[in-house]
């Protein structure tokens, strides 16, 4: 009986090669590596050692050509399309393998051709009883099976964040450089407030913690995920998906070219892709051979417990690159064994965790999942559990464990217009003076080192500002606003909840009492039962730095 031929284009590419190597020890097929250069393909397909039982040969094929008849020639029972870049590409090479008779999975990352793939091809792939995956790679198949395992049997979602961070030495072709600049400094989706939105690509960076590995910074990326998870697990809060580089200059020069093209002072990058290629000669000199995933997930888990839960990858020995054709190589053997319908769909939900990390084993990759509960709360443990619990019903369930993390409602702003207050005003990013504006205020719960804070992102109108809620040793609440950080007191009168300055700190540096701003800071319960707010700080000698007020009720 003749071995299943498998079909691999762009088999001497960067992730071909490695997905050709993985392939070769699988038992029992037939494996054609596809190049446009015949002799290249024949050369690496003789480098190989396959399994006994597997047959390995190298084949000249330009799937922009007459795609159909090699197809017709060829017979193969699937089709990998690992030649890359996705974005902007067509549904030519998957239609033909269809037409063909033939399997087909791709290591796309594109968002456009994933969203419209199914639409695109489900139908035929049917009717042909054959099934079609785009995305069996990194992203959505991993990142969305790594979900799938975290938040098994969860009552909500509140976010969900995955950040990539490559080592600096591994191989980055071409393809992989172009597809990065095709959204650098771009709009690209993101899940935010409930609801999809927009930032701007390999902008939008901040800073994570790898487990095992380093902390770095990470920049926005563009990938399905965000489009994908959010409205199918009804993520109440947000889905964000980060990559980031380990030289600090590949880092930061592609944030900079992401603000210059954001600001309209350069256009296509697309130019830049050889001389960014023969660059990283250089600024890889510095960097390591390890790199790592992290998918993280925080809601309520079954038992209604706010809870964060963290799946974590580490690669080792320059095995990272590897890690974007395993689910490829777990969607063969799926395919094979008959567990996957026939259809045309994303790979994002496709593949159970298990079978991707089954796929790790002969390489330095390493995984593990860790789960923390949220025991407390910041305004609990400040306030005293005591005092907490008697609180009227908007503010406990604006501040306890299990409360919602997006509120929405309107607002009126009123600013200082001293030039100190319009300076701090823009060094802490307040919003604009005005009536009835529209405001979300999203509260992210976080539990670093063991330690409880929140992160209250205020957005009226448009215009975002952060602040971090943590305790020190002595369970006393601050709020840090970029630059500057208040100590703030915590006490109950007469049903509402009093927030007033006791002392602030300027870049770390205490200010002395005559500098302190005044602070007029209360939560309560408005005429309509809703949680009210009214925050008014003043500076002094200069006067009125900002005060918001309004209300809030839980975004649905």
């Amino acid at each position: 009986m003749a071995h299943p031929r498998v079909l691999l284009i762009g088999g001497t590419g960067v992730f071909g090669r490695r997905l050709a190597r993985h392939l070769a020890i699988f038992e029992g097929l037939d494996l054609i590596l596809a190049s446009r250069n015949a002799g290249k393909a024949q050369a690496f397909a003789q480098t190989l050692r396959p399994a006994p039982s597997t047959h390995l040969s190298g084949i000249g094929l330009d799937h922009r050509d007459r795609l159909g008849d090699r197809l017709s020639e060829i017979a193969p029972w699937l089709v990998i399309d690992a030649s890359g870049p996705f974005q902007g590409a067509s549904y030519a090479v998957p239609r033909a393998a269809i037409e063909a008779g033939a399997h087909v999975v791709d290591l796309a990352d594109a968002r456009d051709y994933i969203l419209g793939y199914s639409a695109a091809l489900d139908d035929l792939a049917r009717s042909r009883g054959l099934v079609a995956l785009a995305g069996a790679s990194s992203t959505p198949a991993l990142s969305a099976a790594a979900v799938a395992q975290l938040t098994q049997g969860w009552q909500r979602i509140d976010r969900i964040e995955i950040a990539i961070t490559p080592g600096g030495r591994s191989e980055v072709g071409e393809a992989v450089i172009a597809a990065i600049l095709t959204y650098a400094g771009r709009p690209i989706p993101v899940w935010r407030e409930g609801e999809l939105q927009e930032t701007t690509g390999w902008l939008d960076s901040r800073k994570v913690a790898m487990p095992r590995l380093r902390t770095q910074r990470v920049a926005a990326v563009e990938t399905v995920d965000a489009q994908a998870l959010g409205p199918a697990l009804k993520v109440a809060s947000r889905v964000t998906f980060h990559a980031g580089l380990e030289s600090w200059i590949e880092q930061w020069g592609l944030m900079a070219l992401a603000r210059l093209r954001r600001a309209g002072h350069i256009g296509g990058l697309d130019g830049l892709v050889p001389a960014l290629v023969a660059a990283r000669k250089l600024t890889r000199i510095t960097t390591s051979d390890r790199g790592g995933m992290l998918v993280s997930a925080t809601g309520l888990d079954g038992a209604g417990k706010l809870r964060q839960a963290r799946w974590s990858l580490l690669a080792e020995k320059g095995d990272g690159p590897q890690v974007p054709t395993l689910a490829a190589a777990a969607a063969v053997r799926a395919i094979r064994d008959g567990s996957l319908v026939p259809g045309a769909r994303s790979a994002g939900g496709a593949l159970r965790l298990s079978r991707i990390e089954a796929e790790m084993r002969p390489y330095a990759l390493s995984t593990g999942i860790e789960s923390v509960e949220y025991g407390s709360t910041i305004m609990g443990n400040a306030l005293g559990e005591a005092v907490f619990s008697a609180l009227p019903e908007p503010l406990r369930a604006f501040h306890g464990p299990g409360g919602h993390p997006v509120w929405h409602g309107r607002a009126r702003v009123e600013n200082g217009t001293s030039p100190v207050a319009r300076l701090l005003q823009w060094i802490i990013g307040l919003p604009k003076a005005g009536d009835d504006i529209p405001i979300t205020v999203s509260v992210d719960r976080l539990k670093p080192d063991g330690d409880v804070a929140e992160v209250w992102t205020r957005n009226f109108g448009g215009s975002r500002f952060s602040s971090r809620l943590y305790l020190d040793g002595q369970s006393r609440l601050h709020e840090r606003f970029g630059p500057v950080t208040f100590r703030l007191g915590a006490e109950m009168r007469q049903g509402r909840l009093n927030l007033p300055v006791v002392s602030a700190r300027f870049l770390g540096i205490p200010l002395p009492g005559f500098l302190l701003p005044r602070s007029e800071a209360t939560e309560e319960v408005d005429s309509d039962g809703r949680f009210g707010f009214d925050v008014k700080l003043t500076l002094p000698v200069f006067g009125l730095l900002v005060r918001y007020a309004g209300w809030l009720v839980p975004k649905r």
